[in-house]
C-alpha cells in the first residue's frame, strides 16, 4: 500500500484523522484544497508567487531582549544585554542578534505589537490575527487556511499551505495554524518526521497507482450513501491533491535540502532537530525549507521554533539556547529571499503570542505580558529600514503606533494581492465572513 506518513491527531472540528495519508484508505487528511481551476482563473493569478513565511516562536519571546531594549532602565528591568547599532541609522537591536543587525535594512522591527487577550499560551491570535473570544463556530481559520480557500495550490504537486509544525507536549505549541470553520480540506500538508521519504511513488507506477485509484472511487461510491456528504465531499479533494504529490515529487524534492549548494546549507546553520522541551525544534534547516517550498510554490508556509517561554534562566536561555540560532537562521532566510529575487512576493514574519514582563523575577526570568510584545517583518514588497511602534521607559506598555496582530495579518493578505477589506470567506452557515477585523499597515504599503 502506498503511504504518506503516520500518526493520529485532533482536527479543530472534533474529528479524529490521519496527519498524512495512505491511498487505498479514506482516513486522509492535513492536505490543503486543490481548487485550482476555479481560484485561479477567478483570482487571475496562476503564476503568481506571492507568498507567506510565518515563523511562530513558541512560548513568546522577551521583547525587551530582542528588538527593544532599554539600557537607561534599572538593573532589574534591562537586564543583562546590551543594545547594538543595525545597518540603518537609530535602530538598535540586541547584542546577540549580530546577523540580523547587518541586515536591518531589509527589516521592520515592531516594537508595539498589541491584542493577545490573557497570557495563556496559544498560537492561535498569531496564525488568525484574532483572539479566541466571540468566535464563529469551529473558529476562524488562519492565514494559511484561508489563502488555501481563495487560492488553492499552484500546481497539483504543490499544497498551497504547508506547516512545519512539530508534535509539541503543549498542542498549541505544535500547531502549524488551524483551518477553523474552512474544515479539513484547507488544513496545513505536516511533512514532519518520517513521512518525507514517503511522498514519492516507490516501487510502482502512475499505471498501478491509477488502478488503486479507480478502486478506491467505487469504494468511496459505496460508502457516501451512508455518511456525511460534506465529510466526503472534502475527503475528495484531499484525495485529488494526495495523488497529485504521489504523481510528480514536486514536493519531496522541495523539501529535499541536500539539493541546496553546501554555502547555503552552511550559511543557514544546522541547528537542532529534537525539540525543546514541550515546545518545538531550534532546527534551522526549516528555515531553508521554507524558502525552497515557497519557491516551489506554496503560497503559505508556517514553522515552530525553539521554546522561548523563560520563567526562570532568561538570560542563559535567550543567549546560549535560542537567540544564536534564531538570529543566523532568520538572516540567512531573508538574505536568501533578497539575493535570489523574491524579496517582493515573499513575507516573513516572526513573532510569539505576547510579551515578557518588564521586571526580571526572583529566579532571573520574566513571566507572561500580554500587554505589550514584539515581532519582525521582512520582504513582501513592503517598506523595510523602519520600527514601527514605541514602549514606555520600561517597555512595559505602548506609547506610540499600538500594532494589532490583526493589522499585520491584513497586511499580509495585501500584500499577497488579496484585499482583506472586501474578500470573504463562508463560514459553516454560509455566512460571508471578512479575513481580518484590521486594515493593513500604511507605514508598509
Amino acid at each position: 500500500m502506498l503511504s504518506i506518513g503516520n500518526g493520529n491527531y485532533q482536527l479543530c472540528n472534533g474529528v479524529s484523522r490521519r496527519e498524512f495519508m495512505k491511498i487505498g484508505a479514506l482516513g486522509m487528511g492535513g492536505l490543503s484544497l486543490p481548487q485550482l481551476l476555479h481560484a485561479e482563473a477567478q483570482a487571475g493569478i496562476k503564476n503568481s508567487h506571492k507568498a507567506v513565511i510565518m515563523i511562530y516562536l513558541v512560548g513568546a519571546p522577551p521583547h525587551q531582549d530582542m528588538y527593544d531594549l532599554k539600557p537607561d532602565a534599572p538593573a532589574e528591568i534591562r537586564g543583562e544585554f546590551n543594545p547594538i547599532q543595525t545597518n540603518v541609522n537609530g535602530i538598535q537591536i540586541s547584542e546577540h542578534m549580530p546577523y540580523m543587525a547587518k541586515i536591518m535594512d531589509k527589516c521592520v522591527p515592531l516594537r508595539a505589537v498589541v491584542g493577545s487577550p490573557n497570557g495563556s499560551h496559544d498560537s492561535y491570535i498569531c496564525y488568525t490575527g484574532r483572539p479566541k473570544v466571540n468566535e464563529p463556530r469551529n473558529g476562524w481559520p488562519s492565514v494559511g487556511s484561508t489563502v488555501s480557500k481563495l487560492r488553492g495550490p499552484t500546481s497539483p504537486g504543490i499544497p498551497s499551505f504547508v506547516g512545519l509544525a512539530p508534535n509539541a507536549g503543549h498542542p498549541p505549541y505544535g500547531s502549524p495554524g488551524l483551518p477553523g470553520f474552512l474544515g479539513i480540506s484547507h488544513a496545513a500538508f505536516r511533512p514532519t518526521g518520517p513521512a518525507e521519504k514517503d511522498m514519492v511513488l516507490n516501487g510502482g507506477n502512475k499505471e498501478r497507482l491509477d488502478e488503486r485509484t479507480n478502486l478506491l472511487t467505487q469504494f468511496d461510491q459505496f460508502r457516501r450513501q451512508a455518511d456525511d456528504q460534506r465529510i466526503y465531499e472534502e475527503v475528495d479533494d484531499i484525495t485529488a491533491q494526495a495523488l497529485g504529490i504521489l504523481t510528480s515529487s514536486k514536493l519531496a524534492q522541495a523539501l529535499d535540502i541536500s539539493k541546496e549548494d553546501p554555502k547555503t546549507i552552511e550559511r543557514y546553520g544546522k541547528g537542532h532537530t529534537d525539540r525543546y522541551g514541550d515546545g518545538a525544534p531550534r532546527n534551522n534547516q526549516q528555515f531553508l525549507m521554507a524558502r525552497r517550498l515557497v519557491e516551489a510554490g506554496c503560497r503559505v508556509v508556517t514553522l515552530n521554533f525553539g521554546r522561548w517561554d523563560f520563567h526562570s534562566k532568561n538570560f542563559s536561555e535567550a543567549r546560549d539556547t535560542h537567540l544564536p540560532y534564531f538570529d543566523r537562521a532568520l538572516s540567512a532566510l531573508i538574505e536568501d529571499i533578497y539575493e535570489r529575487g523574491l524579496a517582493d512576493d515573499v513575507s516573513v514574519v516572526a513573532w510569539g503570542e505576547f510579551g515578557r514582563t518588564p521586571r526580571i523575577n526572583k529566579n532571573a526570568g520574566r513571566d507572561h505580558w500580554p500587554q505589550v510584545g514584539g515581532g519582525l517583518l521582512a520582504g513582501g514588497g513592503m517598506k523595510m529600514g523602519q520600527v514601527i511602534g514605541a514602549t514606555d521607559k520600561h517597555a512595559a506598555y505602548p506609547v506610540e503606533r499600538r500594532t494589532h496582530f490583526g493589522e499585520v495579518i491584513a497586511t499580509l493578505y495585501q500584500q499577497m494581492g488579496i484585499n482583506p477589506r472586501t474578500a470573504t470567506v463562508p463560514d459553516l452557515s454560509g455566512r460571508p465572513q471578512y479575513l481580518a477585523d484590521h486594515d493593513p499597515m500604511p507605514e508598509l504599503i
